[in-house]
């Protein structure tokens, strides 16, 4: 079952949860270009010809591709790869949905960070990409029933790359997750598509509440660096959150908040922050 088939939990505005819902990623055509460009890496540089033909060009299909580069990343001593890769190979198999989201990932990664020069770059190196690619599947094994293995995988996750996303989370599809050291998520907490999220930022509970009890993300927004969200709180559609900001109340759409607490200063300039990726506070300085 597709994010997007999923019954949506009640949120705290009522809205409806829109997740990887709208465009699509051609898979294939994806595909041809990782292998072309891996095809150039292995021979512009041999010292990689090994880490390429491993995980690219001895592969048929990105499936097989994302279960390799995990594999490699996360094997441990209590799994090793023999174990873990064909564990994370078959997930992707059996649910293509999750590999349309990566590729998705892949692309909004390729395209709106300009320090990236090829969709091959966070496959084979961004953290961000790979501890995103695991919470995908942990997420399906949360849902399948198998949830001391979904968080078994969120725990290597957390060592490997610095990030701490619960399985149970829901994330949707072309999402930059950009650094992403310390990026932790909550339980309950939902992201919507094509948000844009840097480093240190937390979406997190309140106490011991339990329930609905972590943030909701609206799609087209773009967080800052070291932004907390806290709480059942909404950042609206297009909203901006300002570096360092700590976020207790909700966010109008397409508005910026900045400050601890954060507070309204200003209106979004772009229509969707997270594509435009512009860091600067709307009313002075840059976020």
């Amino acid at each position: 079952m597709s994010e997007s088939q999923q019954t949506a939990p009640q949120t705290a505005s009522k809205k409806p949860v829109k997740l990887c819902a709208g465009k699509t990623a051609d898979v294939q055509n994806l595909w041809e270009t990782l292998r072309s460009e891996a095809g150039k890496v292995a021979s512009d540089e041999p010292t990689l010809q090994h880490l390429v033909k491993d995980v690219i060009l001895s592969r048929e299909t990105l499936a097989e591709a994302l279960g390799a580069r995990l594999a490699r990343r996360l094997a441990r001593e209590d799994m090793p790869r023999g174990a873990m890769e064909p564990l994370l190979t078959g997930v992707f198999q059996t649910h293509s949905h999750i590999v349309h989201s990566c590729a998705r990932d892949l692309l909004a990664m390729f395209e709106r960070d300009p320090a990236c020069f090829s969709p091959l770059e966070p496959l084979l190196f961004f953290k961000g990409f790979l501890a995103l690619t695991t919470y995908r599947v942990s997420h399906q094994l949360w849902q399948d029933g198998r949830r001391w293995l979904a968080l078994y995988l969120q725990s290597v996750a957390s060592e490997a790359f610095a990030v701490d996303i619960h399985p149970a989370a829901r994330i949707g599809c072309g999402i930059l997750l950009d650094h992403a050291t310390s990026f932790v998520v909550g339980e309950t907490a939902i992201i919507e598509d094509d948000v844009s999220i840097l480093h240190e930022v937390t979406l997190g509970g309140t106490g011991k509440d339990s329930g609905c009890r972590h943030p909701i993300i609206r799609s087209g927004v773009l967080l800052g660096a070291g932004a907390k969200i806290l709480g059942r709180v909404e950042i609206g559609t297009g909203a901006k959150v300002g570096a360092g900001s700590v976020v207790l109340n909700d966010v109008p759409p397409h508005t910026t908040v900045a400050g601890v607490p954060a507070v309204i200063v200003g209106v979004s300039s772009e229509e969707n922050p997270a594509i435009e990726m512009n860091q600067k506070l709307d009313c002075c300085g840059s976020i």
